[in-house]
Protein backbone atom coordinates (compact mmCIF):
# COMPACT_ATOMS: atom_id res chain seq x y z
CA UNK A 1 0.00 0.00 0.00
CA UNK A 2 3.04 2.15 0.75
CA UNK A 3 4.45 1.61 -2.47
CA UNK A 4 1.39 2.34 -4.40
CA UNK A 5 0.85 5.81 -2.24
CA UNK A 6 4.57 6.99 -3.34
CA UNK A 7 3.87 6.20 -6.88
CA UNK A 8 1.26 7.96 -6.88
CA UNK A 9 1.99 11.42 -5.29
CA UNK A 10 5.11 10.79 -8.09
CA UNK A 11 2.79 11.12 -10.56
CA UNK A 12 0.65 14.07 -9.22
CA UNK A 13 4.42 15.97 -8.94
CA UNK A 14 5.17 14.89 -12.47
CA UNK A 15 1.34 16.44 -13.27
CA UNK A 16 2.13 19.88 -11.40
CA UNK A 17 5.90 20.65 -12.36
CA UNK A 18 4.62 20.04 -16.86
CA UNK A 19 1.55 22.65 -16.12
CA UNK A 20 2.60 26.17 -17.79
CA UNK A 21 3.29 29.57 -15.32
CA UNK A 22 0.93 32.14 -15.37
CA UNK A 23 2.23 34.98 -17.20
CA UNK A 24 1.41 39.04 -17.90
CA UNK A 25 -0.13 39.47 -21.22
CA UNK A 26 -1.50 35.81 -21.74
CA UNK A 27 -4.15 36.55 -24.03
CA UNK A 28 -1.84 39.11 -26.06
CA UNK A 29 -2.00 36.92 -29.09
CA UNK A 30 -2.66 37.53 -32.45
CA UNK A 31 -6.02 37.88 -33.30
CA UNK A 32 -7.25 37.16 -37.45
CA UNK A 33 -8.35 40.41 -37.71
CA UNK A 34 -5.03 42.29 -36.85
CA UNK A 35 -4.11 42.34 -40.06
CA UNK A 36 -7.16 42.96 -42.30
CA UNK A 37 -6.33 45.75 -44.45
CA UNK A 38 -10.08 45.98 -44.72
CA UNK A 39 -10.79 47.60 -41.47
CA UNK A 40 -9.78 51.17 -40.41
CA UNK A 41 -9.47 51.28 -36.57
CA UNK A 42 -9.50 55.07 -36.66
CA UNK A 43 -13.04 55.68 -37.71
CA UNK A 44 -15.59 56.49 -35.23
CA UNK A 45 -18.88 54.65 -36.14
CA UNK A 46 -22.09 56.61 -35.95
CA UNK A 47 -24.09 55.33 -32.94
CA UNK A 48 -27.40 53.25 -33.60
CA UNK A 49 -30.09 53.16 -31.36
CA UNK A 50 -30.62 49.70 -32.19
CA UNK A 51 -27.85 48.91 -30.17
CA UNK A 52 -29.45 49.89 -27.23
CA UNK A 53 -32.98 49.82 -27.44
CA UNK A 54 -34.03 49.05 -23.80
CA UNK A 55 -32.66 52.77 -22.70
CA UNK A 56 -30.73 54.02 -19.62
CA UNK A 57 -31.42 52.54 -16.26
CA UNK A 58 -30.18 55.61 -14.28
CA UNK A 59 -30.60 59.30 -14.81
CA UNK A 60 -27.37 61.07 -15.03
CA UNK A 61 -27.10 64.78 -15.14
CA UNK A 62 -24.43 67.55 -15.32
CA UNK A 63 -24.75 71.11 -14.58
CA UNK A 64 -22.22 74.21 -14.46
CA UNK A 65 -22.14 77.97 -13.56
CA UNK A 66 -22.23 80.61 -16.52
CA UNK A 67 -21.05 84.45 -15.99
CA UNK A 68 -23.10 86.92 -15.60
CA UNK A 69 -22.77 88.62 -19.24
CA UNK A 70 -23.54 85.77 -20.70
CA UNK A 71 -27.39 85.64 -19.25
CA UNK A 72 -28.78 87.94 -21.38
CA UNK A 73 -27.44 85.69 -24.80
CA UNK A 74 -28.58 82.52 -23.43
CA UNK A 75 -31.77 83.73 -22.78
CA UNK A 76 -31.81 84.72 -26.75
CA UNK A 77 -30.20 81.15 -27.69
CA UNK A 78 -31.64 78.83 -25.39
CA UNK A 79 -34.45 77.26 -27.69
CA UNK A 80 -31.92 76.04 -30.45
CA UNK A 81 -30.06 74.63 -27.81
CA UNK A 82 -33.20 72.68 -26.45
CA UNK A 83 -34.25 71.98 -29.73
CA UNK A 84 -30.58 70.16 -30.82
CA UNK A 85 -30.55 68.15 -27.45
CA UNK A 86 -34.22 66.81 -28.27
CA UNK A 87 -32.70 64.72 -30.74
CA UNK A 88 -30.40 62.65 -28.58
CA UNK A 89 -33.22 61.99 -26.06
CA UNK A 90 -31.66 64.75 -23.23
CA UNK A 91 -33.09 67.54 -20.92
CA UNK A 92 -31.77 70.79 -20.72
CA UNK A 93 -32.44 73.72 -18.26
CA UNK A 94 -31.41 77.06 -17.92
CA UNK A 95 -32.14 78.28 -14.21
CA UNK A 96 -31.19 82.48 -14.26
CA UNK A 97 -31.69 82.58 -10.56
CA UNK A 98 -28.22 80.48 -9.54
CA UNK A 99 -26.59 81.00 -13.06
CA UNK A 100 -26.26 77.72 -14.14
CA UNK A 101 -27.08 75.04 -16.88
CA UNK A 102 -28.07 71.43 -16.05
CA UNK A 103 -28.28 68.04 -18.81
CA UNK A 104 -29.95 65.02 -17.79
CA UNK A 105 -30.78 61.95 -19.52
CA UNK A 106 -34.28 61.15 -20.08
CA UNK A 107 -36.09 57.67 -20.64
CA UNK A 108 -35.64 58.29 -24.51
CA UNK A 109 -32.03 58.86 -24.65
CA UNK A 110 -30.50 55.87 -26.56
CA UNK A 111 -26.60 56.54 -26.89
CA UNK A 112 -24.85 56.46 -23.42
CA UNK A 113 -22.04 58.80 -24.22
CA UNK A 114 -24.57 61.53 -25.31
CA UNK A 115 -24.42 63.07 -21.54
CA UNK A 116 -20.99 63.83 -22.01
CA UNK A 117 -21.35 65.45 -25.36
CA UNK A 118 -24.11 67.14 -23.71
CA UNK A 119 -21.74 68.50 -20.86
CA UNK A 120 -19.32 69.53 -22.69
CA UNK A 121 -22.30 71.47 -24.88
CA UNK A 122 -22.98 73.92 -21.90
CA UNK A 123 -19.34 74.52 -20.67
CA UNK A 124 -18.43 75.44 -24.60
CA UNK A 125 -21.58 77.80 -24.18
CA UNK A 126 -20.52 79.32 -20.38
CA UNK A 127 -16.65 80.15 -22.26
CA UNK A 128 -18.41 82.44 -25.00
CA UNK A 129 -18.40 80.18 -27.55
CA UNK A 130 -20.81 80.91 -30.34
CA UNK A 131 -24.22 78.60 -30.25
CA UNK A 132 -23.73 77.37 -34.07
CA UNK A 133 -20.26 76.32 -33.02
CA UNK A 134 -20.45 74.69 -29.83
CA UNK A 135 -24.04 72.54 -31.06
CA UNK A 136 -21.06 70.76 -33.50
CA UNK A 137 -19.44 69.26 -30.41
CA UNK A 138 -23.00 66.63 -30.38
CA UNK A 139 -20.86 65.16 -34.04
CA UNK A 140 -19.02 61.92 -32.93
CA UNK A 141 -16.02 63.19 -34.71
CA UNK A 142 -15.36 66.93 -32.79
CA UNK A 143 -13.52 67.32 -29.72
CA UNK A 144 -13.40 69.78 -27.47
CA UNK A 145 -10.43 70.67 -24.98
CA UNK A 146 -10.81 74.19 -22.50
CA UNK A 147 -7.20 75.02 -21.33
CA UNK A 148 -6.36 76.74 -18.31
CA UNK A 149 -4.09 79.66 -19.00
CA UNK A 150 -4.58 81.73 -16.00
CA UNK A 151 -2.50 80.48 -13.58
CA UNK A 152 0.59 79.69 -16.57
CA UNK A 153 2.36 82.96 -15.55
CA UNK A 154 2.53 84.95 -12.46
CA UNK A 155 2.55 88.50 -13.37
CA UNK A 156 -0.77 89.81 -15.21
CA UNK A 157 1.24 92.13 -17.43
CA UNK A 158 3.39 89.38 -19.14
CA UNK A 159 -0.11 87.10 -19.15
CA UNK A 160 -1.97 90.06 -21.26
CA UNK A 161 0.90 90.33 -23.32
CA UNK A 162 1.68 86.37 -24.07
CA UNK A 163 -2.17 86.15 -24.77
CA UNK A 164 -1.92 88.66 -27.23
CA UNK A 165 1.09 87.19 -28.80
CA UNK A 166 -1.15 84.26 -29.01
CA UNK A 167 -4.43 86.41 -30.80
CA UNK A 168 -1.59 88.04 -33.11
CA UNK A 169 -2.67 91.28 -34.97
CA UNK A 170 -6.43 91.06 -36.07
CA UNK A 171 -6.37 87.83 -34.62
CA UNK A 172 -3.69 86.92 -37.95
CA UNK A 173 -2.06 84.21 -35.41
CA UNK A 174 -4.98 82.61 -34.63
CA UNK A 175 -6.75 81.99 -38.01
CA UNK A 176 -3.32 80.50 -39.20
CA UNK A 177 -3.48 77.98 -36.33
CA UNK A 178 -6.70 77.21 -37.11
CA UNK A 179 -6.30 76.59 -40.49
CA UNK A 180 -3.32 74.86 -39.79
CA UNK A 181 -4.64 72.42 -36.89
CA UNK A 182 -8.27 72.09 -38.63
CA UNK A 183 -9.52 73.27 -34.84
CA UNK A 184 -11.78 76.32 -33.54
CA UNK A 185 -9.95 78.11 -31.20
CA UNK A 186 -11.19 80.83 -29.13
CA UNK A 187 -9.24 82.64 -26.63
CA UNK A 188 -11.74 84.40 -23.78
CA UNK A 189 -9.97 85.42 -20.25
CA UNK A 190 -8.04 82.87 -18.41
CA UNK A 191 -9.22 79.42 -20.96
CA UNK A 192 -8.83 78.93 -24.46
CA UNK A 193 -11.43 76.68 -26.04
CA UNK A 194 -10.89 74.73 -28.93
CA UNK A 195 -12.69 71.96 -30.75
CA UNK A 196 -11.65 69.70 -33.19
CA UNK A 197 -10.15 66.58 -33.67
CA UNK A 198 -7.78 64.57 -31.42
CA UNK A 199 -4.49 65.23 -33.05
CA UNK A 200 -5.64 68.44 -33.71
CA UNK A 201 -6.73 69.39 -29.72
CA UNK A 202 -3.26 67.91 -28.88
CA UNK A 203 -0.78 70.37 -31.25
CA UNK A 204 -3.61 73.33 -30.25
CA UNK A 205 -2.88 72.64 -26.15
CA UNK A 206 1.24 72.15 -27.02
CA UNK A 207 1.40 75.38 -28.92
CA UNK A 208 -0.45 77.44 -26.36
CA UNK A 209 0.99 75.97 -23.15
CA UNK A 210 4.30 77.09 -24.98
CA UNK A 211 2.86 80.37 -25.92
CA UNK A 212 1.89 81.50 -22.19
CA UNK A 213 4.97 79.33 -20.47
CA UNK A 214 7.35 81.89 -23.13
CA UNK A 215 9.07 78.41 -24.65
CA UNK A 216 8.43 78.89 -28.25
CA UNK A 217 6.35 81.87 -30.27
CA UNK A 218 3.21 80.77 -31.93
CA UNK A 219 4.61 82.10 -35.10
CA UNK A 220 7.81 78.86 -34.79
CA UNK A 221 5.52 76.59 -34.69
CA UNK A 222 3.43 78.09 -37.92
CA UNK A 223 6.59 77.62 -39.76
CA UNK A 224 6.49 73.98 -38.01
CA UNK A 225 3.10 73.04 -39.00
CA UNK A 226 3.49 74.48 -42.29
CA UNK A 227 6.65 72.36 -43.17
CA UNK A 228 5.09 68.77 -42.14
CA UNK A 229 2.07 69.82 -44.23
CA UNK A 230 4.38 69.56 -47.44
CA UNK A 231 5.88 66.64 -46.10
CA UNK A 232 2.57 64.93 -45.63
CA UNK A 233 2.11 65.16 -49.32
CA UNK A 234 5.36 63.49 -50.71
CA UNK A 235 4.45 59.63 -50.33
CA UNK A 236 8.30 58.94 -50.13
CA UNK A 237 9.16 60.52 -47.15
CA UNK A 238 6.16 58.73 -45.14
CA UNK A 239 8.27 56.13 -43.24
CA UNK A 240 10.99 58.64 -42.88
CA UNK A 241 12.31 60.64 -39.94
CA UNK A 242 11.58 64.43 -40.83
CA UNK A 243 13.57 65.87 -38.11
CA UNK A 244 16.12 66.87 -40.51
CA UNK A 245 13.81 68.93 -42.57
CA UNK A 246 12.27 70.75 -39.51
CA UNK A 247 13.69 73.68 -38.97
CA UNK A 248 14.91 74.37 -35.63
CA UNK A 249 14.90 77.11 -33.39
CA UNK A 250 17.23 78.28 -30.42
CA UNK A 251 15.76 80.71 -27.71
CA UNK A 252 17.51 83.95 -27.57
CA UNK A 253 19.23 84.90 -23.62
CA UNK A 254 17.44 88.51 -23.36
CA UNK A 255 19.52 90.89 -21.04
CA UNK A 256 17.66 91.34 -17.94
CA UNK A 257 18.06 94.88 -15.92
CA UNK A 258 20.51 93.84 -12.67
CA UNK A 259 18.43 94.51 -9.53
CA UNK A 260 21.08 97.14 -7.53
CA UNK A 261 21.44 94.98 -4.00
CA UNK A 262 22.05 97.81 -1.06
CA UNK A 263 25.01 96.92 0.86
CA UNK A 264 24.39 95.83 3.85
CA UNK A 265 26.25 97.62 6.87
CA UNK A 266 28.33 95.84 9.50
CA UNK A 267 26.28 94.81 12.53
CA UNK A 268 26.17 96.24 15.66
CA UNK A 269 24.59 95.79 19.05
CA UNK A 270 23.77 99.38 19.88
CA UNK A 271 21.08 101.24 18.60
CA UNK A 272 21.85 104.52 16.24
CA UNK A 273 22.04 107.41 17.76
CA UNK A 274 18.40 108.84 18.29
CA UNK A 275 17.89 111.99 15.84
CA UNK A 276 17.34 116.05 17.69
CA UNK A 277 13.18 116.22 17.68
CA UNK A 278 12.21 119.70 16.21
CA UNK A 279 11.99 121.42 19.60
CA UNK A 280 15.85 120.39 20.24
CA UNK A 281 16.46 121.85 17.32
CA UNK A 282 14.47 125.35 18.62
CA UNK A 283 16.01 125.65 21.23
CA UNK A 284 19.59 124.81 19.98
CA UNK A 285 19.05 127.69 17.97
CA UNK A 286 17.50 129.52 20.73
CA UNK A 287 14.05 130.49 18.55
CA UNK A 288 12.23 128.31 21.27
CA UNK A 289 12.56 131.60 23.83
CA UNK A 290 11.49 134.03 21.10
CA UNK A 291 8.60 135.56 20.76
CA UNK A 292 5.31 134.94 18.60
CA UNK A 293 6.02 138.25 16.77
CA UNK A 294 10.03 137.48 16.69
CA UNK A 295 8.85 134.11 14.96
CA UNK A 296 6.75 135.03 12.44
CA UNK A 297 9.13 138.20 11.80
CA UNK A 298 12.17 135.63 10.77
CA UNK A 299 10.24 132.64 8.89
CA UNK A 300 8.80 135.95 7.07
CA UNK A 301 12.14 137.60 6.30
CA UNK A 302 12.91 133.75 5.73
CA UNK A 303 9.97 133.41 2.56
CA UNK A 304 11.79 136.73 1.40
CA UNK A 305 14.97 135.94 1.11
CA UNK A 306 13.87 132.34 -0.44
CA UNK A 307 11.36 134.38 -3.12
CA UNK A 308 14.21 136.84 -4.15
CA UNK A 309 16.61 133.78 -4.69
CA UNK A 310 13.84 132.41 -7.26
CA UNK A 311 13.06 135.55 -8.57
CA UNK A 312 16.94 136.27 -9.73
CA UNK A 313 17.20 132.28 -10.54
CA UNK A 314 14.21 132.86 -13.27
CA UNK A 315 15.84 136.29 -14.51
CA UNK A 316 19.15 134.90 -14.91
CA UNK A 317 17.56 132.03 -16.70
CA UNK A 318 15.08 134.63 -18.74
CA UNK A 319 18.13 136.38 -19.83
CA UNK A 320 20.47 133.14 -20.76
CA UNK A 321 18.39 133.28 -23.73
CA UNK A 322 19.31 136.64 -25.06
CA UNK A 323 23.19 135.69 -24.69
CA UNK A 324 24.41 135.43 -27.81
CA UNK A 325 26.86 132.28 -28.28
CA UNK A 326 30.52 133.13 -28.77
CA UNK A 327 31.34 132.66 -32.26
CA UNK A 328 34.37 130.18 -33.03
CA UNK A 329 37.53 131.73 -34.28
CA UNK A 330 39.83 130.62 -36.65
CA UNK A 331 43.75 130.65 -35.43
CA UNK A 332 45.98 131.52 -38.38
CA UNK A 333 49.10 129.83 -37.10
CA UNK A 334 51.04 129.93 -39.91
CA UNK A 335 50.45 133.69 -40.79
CA UNK A 336 50.99 134.80 -37.30
CA UNK A 337 54.35 133.08 -37.70
CA UNK A 338 55.02 134.49 -41.07
CA UNK A 339 54.15 137.65 -39.94
CA UNK A 340 56.42 137.09 -36.83
CA UNK A 341 59.59 135.63 -38.86
CA UNK A 342 59.63 139.02 -41.14
CA UNK A 343 59.50 141.15 -38.32
CA UNK A 344 62.39 139.75 -37.00
CA UNK A 345 64.07 139.82 -40.57
CA UNK A 346 63.48 143.44 -40.98
CA UNK A 347 65.02 144.53 -37.58
CA UNK A 348 67.92 142.43 -37.85
CA UNK A 349 68.52 143.82 -41.30
CA UNK A 350 68.01 147.27 -40.30
CA UNK A 351 70.75 146.34 -37.21
CA UNK A 352 73.01 145.47 -39.67
CA UNK A 353 72.74 148.48 -41.84
CA UNK A 354 73.04 150.69 -39.12
CA UNK A 355 76.43 149.33 -37.77
CA UNK A 356 77.31 149.17 -41.26
CA UNK A 357 77.13 152.52 -41.97
CA UNK A 358 79.14 153.56 -38.41
CA UNK A 359 81.53 151.82 -39.44
CA UNK A 360 81.85 153.23 -42.83
CA UNK A 361 81.77 157.15 -41.78
CA UNK A 362 84.29 156.29 -39.34
CA UNK A 363 86.92 155.11 -41.71
CA UNK A 364 85.90 157.77 -44.64
CA UNK A 365 85.79 160.89 -42.56
CA UNK A 366 87.67 163.81 -43.72
CA UNK A 367 88.29 166.44 -40.52
CA UNK A 368 88.58 169.69 -42.59
CA UNK A 369 84.98 169.43 -44.09
CA UNK A 370 83.48 167.78 -41.10
CA UNK A 371 84.92 171.71 -39.38
CA UNK A 372 83.65 173.20 -42.51
CA UNK A 373 79.97 171.95 -42.23
CA UNK A 374 79.68 172.38 -38.04
CA UNK A 375 79.97 175.71 -38.67
CA UNK A 376 76.96 176.34 -41.33
CA UNK A 377 73.70 176.60 -40.48
CA UNK A 378 71.59 173.55 -42.65
CA UNK A 379 69.37 174.25 -45.53
CA UNK A 380 66.61 173.00 -43.56
CA UNK A 381 66.68 174.77 -40.84
CA UNK A 382 67.04 178.16 -42.85
CA UNK A 383 64.40 177.66 -45.02
CA UNK A 384 61.99 177.45 -42.27
CA UNK A 385 63.46 180.03 -40.60
CA UNK A 386 62.37 182.52 -44.22
CA UNK A 387 58.75 180.57 -43.98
Amino acid sequence: MNVGMEEHENNNNGDISQKPKKQKGKHDKPKPWDDDPNIDRWTIEKFDPSWNESGMLEVSSFSTLFPQYREKYLQEVWPSVKSALKEYGVSCELNLVEGSMTVSTTRKTRDPYIIIKARELIRLLSRSVPVHQAIKILDDEVQCDIIKIGNLVRSKERFVKRRQHLVGPNSSTLKALEILTGCYILVQGNTVAAMGSFKGLKQVRRIVEDCIQNKMHPVYHIKVLMMKKELEKDPALANENWDRFLPKFKKKNVQQKKVKTKEKKPYTPFPPPQQPSKIDEQLESGEFFMSQKKKSAKTWQEKQDKQAQKTAENKRKREAAFIPPEEPRKQDTKSEDDNKDVAAMAMSLKKKAKDFGKQKLSENINAEAYIATAGEPSKKKSKRRET
